[in-house]
């Protein structure tokens, strides 16, 4: 058994044999993907020129220094991609979809103790706002600040985010069963406010949408990692291990990540599209005293497509490790592909 992994692990070392091929596919997706975001906060937050300017697209101006960095971020993303490749040749792709996996768990995590958490502040702000006890508990200059989105969104959401992160780096529990949870009691809390006690306030159900919202979209990459979510098996539960790994990969690489790079493009492509304008100008509803977080809605859509393009790299990864043979698949219905 040993010599046959070891055999799986480092055979067909060509440039372009399948498994080396497959690694490059999948690692220059989220190479480039990376690259995609790093330009999309440059070109709107700090105003580079992207790499419009190259493609002569919507009268973007001269190429310059700052344009030809970001198509060299591409280029690199590419390049860094074959080299990352090469010098992991020995790897056999089930784990490289073990790496991928464990760090969109990571992602998840973070994402649903950020929501838990600005959430939670955000609603009890909104809560003193509407009472008028902001004075008198944060003072008049903080209460003032409060008031507007943008700085509620950098002084109380920015710090929040990266309490997140930390807590979601040093768990291992996944934030979104407590969630759920929280989106019970967070509507228990409408009705019983609403019926015993004649209270409603527009932030109450700003509070339910946001962590619904969070829950239904980061919930998806952890559904997709664990096969939770409802395959139509008229044709494919008949198949063989070789077979259902050809329609996993295939499926993984036209279907869905197509699907996520159609969301980040037509989300991300201007400052106009509908995941950057809300967060650039830091948007909120138009219900006077609710919740500070419909910019945070927004982004929701990006994370979403970031960690499903992950776990659909991740099962693409797999599958072809259960087209090849690897040793270690999951269980499907009763049978164990390995």
């Amino acid at each position: 058994m040993a010599l046959a992994d070891e055999t799986l692990a480092s055979d067909t070392p060509e440039v372009f044999s399948p498994a080396t091929t497959a690694r490059v596919f999948g690692w220059g997706m989220l190479a480039v993907m990376t690259a995609f975001l790093v330009n999309n906060i440059l070109n709107f937050w700090y105003g580079w020129p992207g790499v419009a300017p190259f493609f002569g697209w919507e009268s973007s101006g001269e190429i310059g220094l700052l344009s030809g960095i970001q198509l060299a971020f591409y280029a690199a993303a590419i390049l860094g991609t074959i080299y990352y490749v090469r010098q992991t040749s020995g790897r056999m792709l089930r784990r490289d979809g073990e790496i991928i996996s464990d760090f969109n768990r990571f992602l998840v995590r973070s994402a649903f103790w950020v929501v838990l958490l600005v959430g939670s502040v955000d609603a009890v702000i909104s809560f003193l706002r509407v009472e008028g006890m902001m004075p008198e508990v944060f003072g008049e200059e903080l209460a003032a600040g409060f008031n507007k989105s943008a700085y509620r969104g950098f002084y109380v959401h920015f710090p929040l985010m990266i309490l997140g992160i930390v807590i979601g780096a040093l768990t291992r529990s996944l934030g979104f069963i407590w969630l759920a949870l929280m989106v019970v009691i967070a509507e228990l809390l409408i009705v019983f406010s609403r019926f015993i006690f004649s209270y409603e306030q527009a932030f109450m159900g700003d509070l339910v949408r946001f962590w619904y919202a969070a829950l239904f979209l980061f919930a998806s990459a952890y559904t997709l990692l664990d096969d939770g979510h409802v395959r139509v098996d008229v044709v494919y539960a008949a198949l063989n291990r070789k077979k259902r790994a050809v329609v996993n990969s295939w499926g993984s690489a036209l279907l869905g990540m197509s699907l996520c790079w159609t969301v980040l493009i037509l989300g991300m492509w201007s400052s106009a599209s509908v995941i950057n304008s809300p967060i650039l100008v830091y948007e909120t509803t138009q219900t006077g005293f609710g919740m500070y977080v419909k910019y945070f809605m927004a982004g929701f859509l990006a994370v979403f497509a970031v960690t499903m393009m992950l776990q659909f790299v991740a099962q693409f990864f797999d599958a072809r490790a259960d087209r090849r043979g690897e040793p270690g698949g999951k269980e499907i219905n009763g049978d164990i592909i390995h």
